[in-house]
């Protein structure tokens, strides 16, 4: 029998659970927790262009990767100085939703030679033969038992074939935890604590036709990381034991708000106790792919352009509003050819094929998206002409307030499509947008300074993102091969951060110092203990409330 996880002909839709009974005989139901549940529609029951009276936030956006040391940085070695503060994460569980592990690396082995890994979800492995599990009725599981029975055959994966094609998950996971390799130089933050990994299938070809995504781009899709965040919860409460969730991958894509199915989600872990969430905050902060307007009261529109590079056929632009203002959109192409004024409604859509090119678009002006009540403006592009586009934006009410504009982040476009006058800031990509997660911004400890690509804040709501930062520019990790490998970006560091926190975890759970801990509570204490530079106004939208620093937060927790 087909799988629909896998199926081309289903889309899955996150749905909240009361409006679960509308959907009973139109897709199968799968639960994530109490708020959601994946619903797999038939894909001939959507309408890519008017979204078929389903809430834009119902569909799975998608992700990317957030990555492409010392722990002297991070306050850490001056900790374990003290002997009764020797911290090494033991006891405390690791969970890494990314593209797998390559966990025949001797960083994630113990001195006995036995993995690290208490187990492995791999959602790409699948086949008739798998049991059924209802929970998570995709994917491959592999427990600890069956890894380390794997590693002392000649060739392990004819047992666990799980692998890490890409290197990122295993970059990620080791940097967090990997064992000390004094020849190599590299040591994980917390080498004595226990991981747990996701390994993400790609988002599928029909959720990229949806987003007006390139096939061939690496990226994941929100449903797929909500099961693996579900399953990574389901393993820390049933052995009781505390869990750092590290999420190194974003997306520019939905209201940079704090609202949405992953954000409720995650909060809830957050609030918590033993449970903390880190989230790396974005690598665009020198893509160019933000535009930040305002209106005056007695401005009537604001026009503002962007080049399409040559290989960008296909991609998706939002434009947010603030409540009190509707605005309605015209767009001029490089050839001249004009797209009249769209007004916003319930459910306002406008198609037009272009006559000078082959250039078709779709634009959906949302005058109250469901979540934030926001005006919301979808512009879909396909075989988009390259060349400078320039949008117009009318003040129907000629009220004061501000605008912003995101074109996609990470792989999923070139650099050679971009605002001409484009914003660094409000540049956060979700989820380290949303208020729960200790959101990571990254700098260079061999320059002193933000790191160039670190996003930078705040939140379209103002929220305060960053909230720390730490190294995150050529950070030595495992390779998916027996090697190390240089990582950089705003996933770097929030797998350092995500070390820090488990050792506090250790400290305070696993020591008995403050059994009931919660994720916010952690990110308070760290907060209290960063380094701050006496000349930077905090909080900086650039460096949060300033570098992490596990020694200065425990200066703090003393009187």
């Amino acid at each position: 029998m087909e799988n629909k996880f896998y199926s081309e002909k289903f889309m899955e839709l996150i749905i909240p659970n009361p409006l679960l009974s509308t959907y009973e005989n139109q897709g199968t139901i799968t639960n994530i927790n109490n708020l959601y549940s994946i619903v797999q529609m038939p894909i001939d029951k959507i309408d890519f262009c008017s979204l078929s009276g389903f809430s834009y936030s119902y569909f799975p956006t998608c992700y990317t990767l957030e990555s492409t040391i010392t722990s002297e940085k991070l306050g850490v070695e001056r900790v374990r100085q003290n002997p009764n503060l020797a911290l090494y994460g033991a006891g405390v569980l690791i969970g890494v939703v990314d593209t797998g592990v390559y966990y025949q690396h001797k960083a994630f082995l113990f001195n006995d030679s036995t993995t690290k890994l208490y187990s492995i979800w791999d959602q790409t492995i699948y086949s008739e033969d798998t049991p059924v599990n209802e929970e998570f009725p995709y994917g491959t599981f592999y427990s600890k038992q069956e890894i380390n029975r794997a590693l002392t055959q000649k060739n392990p994966l004819d047992m666990v074939p799980s692998t890490d094609d890409n290197g990122h998950g295993t970059a990620i996971a080791g940097i967090i935890a990997g064992n000390e390799d004094i020849e190599n130089d590299f040591a994980g933050v917390a080498p004595l604590s226990e991981l747990i990994v996701v390994k993400l299938k790609q988002a599928k070809k029909v959720v990229r036709q949806f987003f007006s995504l390139s096939q061939e781009v690496t990226c994941y899709q929100k449903s797929d990381i909500m099961m693996g965040i579900k399953y990574i919860i389901d393993v820390a409460r049933k052995l009781n034991r505390p869990l750092v969730l590290c999420i190194a991958v974003g997306s520019s894509q939905g209201g940079d708000d704090g609202l949405g199915p992953l954000s409720y989600y995650l909060n809830d872990i957050t609030r918590a106790p033993r449970s903390c969430v880190v989230a790396s905050g974005g690598n665009e902060g020198n893509t160019n792919r933000h535009y930040f307007g305002s209106f005056a009261k007695e401005d009537e529109f604001k026009e503002f352009e962007f080049r399409v590079g040559e290989k960008d056929k296909a991609f998706l632009m939002e434009i947010w509003m603030q409540p009190i203002q509707r605005l309605s959109i015209e767009m001029t192409s490089p050839s001249g050819e004009k797209v009249s004024n769209v007004t916003p409604g319930i459910r306002q859509l406008k198609k037009y094929n272009f006559v000078f090119g082959p250039t078709k678009v779709c634009i959906n002006n949302i005058a109250t998206e469901s979540e934030s009540g926001d005006q919301l403006i979808l512009i879909r592009f396909e075989n988009a002409q390259d060349g400078l586009w320039k949008i117009k934006l009318n003040n129907i009410d000629k009220t004061p307030s501000n605008f912003n504009v995101w074109l996609p982040s990470g792989d999923l476009i070139t650099r050679e499509t971009f605002f001409l006058q484009s914003d660094p800031y409000i540049t956060i990509t979700a989820p380290g947008s949303d208020f729960g997660p200790i959101t990571m911004g990254a700098y260079d400890t061999l320059e002193g300074g933000i790191s160039t690509f670190s996003s930078k804040g705040f939140t379209r709501k103002d929220i305060v993102k960053p909230d720390l930062t730490a190294p995150g520019t050529l950070i030595k990790s495992p390779s998916n091969e027996q090697g190390y490998v240089t990582v950089s970006g705003t996933g770097s560091a929030a797998a350092l951060s995500s070390g820090v926190v488990a050792l506090l975890l250790e400290w305070a759970i696993l020591k008995g110092n403050y059994t009931g801990i919660t994720g916010s509570e952690i990110k308070t204490f760290l907060i209290r203990g960063a380094r701050r530079d006496e000349n930077i106004d905090y909080p900086d939208r650039a460096w949060g409330y300033g570098q992490i620093d596990l020694y200065g937060t425990f200066q703090k927790l003393t009187f």
